[in-house]
């Protein structure tokens, strides 16, 4: 029996991003720009470019803008027409899905990403899916979502979970691999035999740390339906997981591009510089401008 296609895809952007603030009091975290455009926009473009037809934000209060976001802008739009900047009505229009494409469900108590995927439960139709962190801006192409489809697609994987290697101090930050025996195969991936969530430095089974992105089967809602609540009050995404991986073959699938921790202020300006470095409008500009920053100090 073939497998079902991945279409669908939940983003949890429920968060309260107190690590902004104040910029965060009024504007979701999400919409908090990379050089010129929010960083939920990314996230939804590395979807796009997976095959994904069908985007689930799970939001909160104070979220409407996002929606706002993936919406037309008509009075916008005809004033760039008017003023022939056909360039910047490309950029608005881009990233928008075709009706009917785009749901939003509210996740109305903070009590952690498990929680925020089992919100979206009725949306799904009991279909495999992906996860997409916003939190996460992965830069690479082919993106880490569409390497992770093709796994998905061209092994007997049920579920794949995006990983890189991470320095053994840094273990307990993260949710990480048990792959016992198992060896890398050629395509970048490693059979999975259990997770451990943020373990202690030497009760870690190894190193190797899953990032925001996740191809899930609908089975795990069985397991998140039933989760209890642990550190911080919050349902953890991994357990659930941990528990699947007996039941449905699991992948780690290495991500070997650039990754950017856009849930920190460092990180989303490291992702803002990286990205202007890029742009050749402004590339020139902007090392010039850290050129004369860097003497100042």
């Amino acid at each position: 029996m073939p497998k079902q296609k991945i279409t669908k895809a939940v983003l949890p952007v429920a968060g309260l991003g107190t690590r902004f603030l104040p910029a965060t009091k009024v504007m979701p975290k999400e919409m908090m720009p990379i050089f010129n455009k929010p960083i939920i926009q990314y996230v939804m473009e590395e979807a796009m470019d997976a095959g994904i037809e069908e985007f689930i934000f799970v939001t909160g209060r104070g979220k409407v803008i996002i929606e706002d976001h993936f919406d037309i802008s008509y009075e916008l739009e005809r004033h760039l027409d008017r003023s022939q900047k056909t360039h910047y009505k490309d950029l608005i229009t881009k990233g928008i899905p075709k009706p009917g494409k785009v749901f939003f469900t509210r996740q109305q108590f903070p009590l952690g990403l498990g929680h925020a995927i089992g919100c979206a439960k009725v949306l799904l139709d009991d279909e495999p899916f992906a996860v997409l962190l916003p939190d996460e801006y992965l830069r690479h192409n082919p993106s880490c979502m569409k390497a992770m489809v093709e796994v998905y697609n061209n092994t007997d994987a049920k579920n794949v979970l995006a990983y890189q290697e991470v320095d053994k101090n840094k273990v307990s930050n993260y949710g990480i691999l048990d792959v016992g025996n198992n060896k890398e195969e050629s395509n970048n991936t490693i059979q999975i035999k259990g997770l451990v969530e943020k373990p202690a430095i030497d009760k870690a089974p190894s190193n190797l740390a899953i990032i925001g992105r996740y191809i899930l089967q609908p089975e795990i809602f069985k397991f998140l339906e039933k989760a209890k609540q642990g550190v911080q009050g919050e349902i953890q995404l991994t357990d659930s997981i941990d528990k699947i991986i007996g039941l449905k073959k699991t992948y780690g699938y290495k991500y070997v591009g650039e990754r950017f921790d856009c849930g920190n202020p460092l990180g989303l300006l490291e992702a803002s510089i990286e990205v202007a470095l890029a742009n050749n409008e402004y590339k020139k500009q902007t090392a010039a401008l850290l050129k004369n920053k860097a003497e100042q100090l």
